[in-house]
Order: structure tokens, then sequence, then C-alpha cells
């Protein structure tokens, strides 16, 4: 790398919680070379958080989920062709692979990158994806993913300092959850977000369904069920399981669940995007973890709570047998629950 880089492509594709974590790092680089261009290569569909960030100039949005849903078709070829011509527009001084996967490494590769960094193989997710890079960093000593990330930062000459979220917000979402929050009567609530990537990830529908039950006796105010559109089946049984007025569901986009996480008192729920969301704005958080370790990837606040049933760390997807967290009591939930809201009062 020369001693003034003039442009670097960060590759950070997916998830919610994962490009969340990569936000300190990409900042320090901007923070670093004031000056130097930062271009951002995500997945479509999550091109939303990057939305006026300060430190990134561009945002190149490929759709590689949906290449693989829909097949090698005509149209797919015509898409991945102007996804790579896009990524060969610029010629950067270093690409920076977040991801560690064979794909967001070849995508480092079709650029026009005179240096490509990653992690060393250990660290990553596809090992072998290591191949294609010029340089590897091992970021010994450093537990959480986040760290981890900003050794690559660091290895550019960036220092961290202060962690920095640039995560999007408008007025006309906080208006919307505002006046939501006001049909509601809710000046004071906390979420339950019971939802998951995964079903080895998530804390069984009926044990959310008794933690509301339990709250809604000795919490004031109320509590505000989130999720994705494909979890309100799921939402709506917990909630006719748990059967209280002081319950309820609040439907929401992505900025708007970052609007509203600034007003929580507290959020419960696994490890997910909306969790990291919570986390990285500074809401108190009570995690439920099972197969991910919360060392690595879980609240970051040295006040927050997580709890894990210490089951075989692992990441598996697609068990044949798919099964809750187990390991985690409601009445573990409920002592934790208040615990950290009394340390966010004292």
């Amino acid at each position: 790398m020369s001693d003034s880089p003039q442009r670097f492509l960060v590759i950070r594709l997916s998830s919610i919680g994962d490009i969340v974590h990569a936000l300190p790092a990409v900042a320090a680089l901007g923070r670093a070379y004031p000056q130097a261009e930062i271009h951002w290569v995500v997945e479509s569909r999550y091109a939303g958080l990057l939305a006026g960030n300060p430190y990134v100039r561009s945002v190149l949005r490929l759709d590689t989920l949906g290449w693989r849903e829909h097949g090698l078709s005509a149209a797919t070829l015509e898409e991945i062709g102007r996804g790579v011509l896009a990524l060969r527009e610029f010629s950067y001084d270093v690409a920076i692979d977040f991801q560690g996967l064979w794909k967001s490494a070849i995508i480092a590769r079709l650029s026009r990158s005179q240096e490509r960094l990653g992690l060393a193989e250990h660290w990553l997710r596809e090992p072998s994806a290591a191949v294609f890079y010029t340089e590897r960093v091992s970021p010994a000593g450093r537990t959480h993913v986040i760290d981890q990330y900003c050794a690559l930062a660091e290895r550019l000459g960036a220092r961290e300092g202060q962690r920095e979220f640039p995560l999007p917000s408008t007025p006309e979402d906080d208006r919307y959850v505002d006046r939501q929050l006001g049909v509601l009567e809710a000046s004071d609530f906390m979420i339950v977000n019971p939802g998951g990537g995964w079903q080895a990830k998530c804390w069984p529908p009926e044990n959310y369904a008794e933690l509301i039950r339990e709250l809604g006796l000795v919490f004031a105010g109320k509590i505000l069920l989130t999720g994705s559109p494909g979890e309100e089946e799921l939402i709506t049984e917990i909630l006719t399981r748990a059967g209280t007025k002081h319950a309820c569901y609040f439907p929401s986009t992505l900025v708007q669940f970052i609007a509203l996480a600034r007003r929580a008192r507290l959020f419960v729920g696994g490890d997910t995007g909306p969790l990291h969301l919570a986390a990285a704005v500074g809401t108190p958080i009570v995690a439920v973890y099972g197969p991910t370790d919360p060392a690595r990837n879980g609240p970051f606040a040295a006040a927050d709570i997580a709890l894990s049933d210490f089951g075989p760390i692992n990441h598996t997807r697609r068990a044949a047998r798919p099964s809750y967290i187990t390991g985690v009591p409601v009445h573990a939930v409920l002592r934790a629950v208040a615990e950290r809201l009394a340390r966010a009062h004292g």
C-alpha cells in the first residue's frame, strides 16, 4: 500500500449484525484517512444500513443471495456481469474483506485492488478463502468480532478510539415512532424480540409468553414485541399465550426499529440483527444465547447481561432436528431483566 492511500474497498455483504459489527472499524479507517474514498460492497437488501454514513462515499449493491435463489438464469448472469463491472470501475489501494467467505474473497480478487486484506485462516468461517488475500491479520487476544475487525483497520494505520456506529435515522421515521408510542401510551417501554436467524438461536415461544406474562405483573410500562414481517405469526402466537394487555406488536422498518431502540428502557432477545442494532445505539440488553458465543458476538457494554445454555458452540443453521434454546429458564431471564434495569439506574 502506498503511504497515502486514496481509495478503500470494504467488503461486508451481510447480515444486519455483521454489518453493524464492521461499522467501528470502517469509522476508524475514515478518521485515519479523511481525504480517502471508502466504497462498501453490501447485499442490496441490507444497503439501507449504510444510508447517511459519513465515512462511506459509495455503496456498491450486489444481490448474491438473490442470485443463489434464482439460479444461473440469463437475467442473473447479466446482473452478475453488471456487478463485476461496477467492482472494476475504480482502482483501489486496498480491498478489505470483513466477511471471510469464498464469495467475499473472490469479490476482493475481482476488484482492481492492489492489495487484499483479510483475517488469517483461523478466524475465517471459510479458511481457504484466505488464499485470495495478499495480507492476513491474526487478531490474537481479541475475542469480540468488533475488535477483530478493528485489527484489520489498525493494520492500515487506523486506531479505533471511541467506537462509532453511524446508523441511519430520518425525521420521518422518528416522527412515526413517536406517534405510534403516543397512540400506545408507551412513554416507558421495553422491547422483546423473539425471532432469530434459525431455530437453534431462538428461545421457545412458550418461554417468551411466560416471560411477558410475568413482566406484565411487575413492569409498569409497555412490552413491545418486534420482528420481521415473516415473524409476525410467531409474535401473534406469543401474545396470545401471554394474555396480557401490557404487551403488543410494534411493526417497523429497519430504520424505525433503530429509532424505537434508542427510546427503549431495555431490549430482550437472542443473537439476531435487532439485538446488535440495539447494542449499537446503547440500549440496555438482556440476551439469550445458544449455539453462538456471546463473548464473540454478544452485547459488548459491560453492564449488559448475556445468558447462555453453555451447550456446544457452533454455527450450524441446518440441523436435521432443529430445536430451541432449552438451557436458559424463564426465572433466570426475569432475574437478569431486574438486574439490568437496576444497573441502568445505578
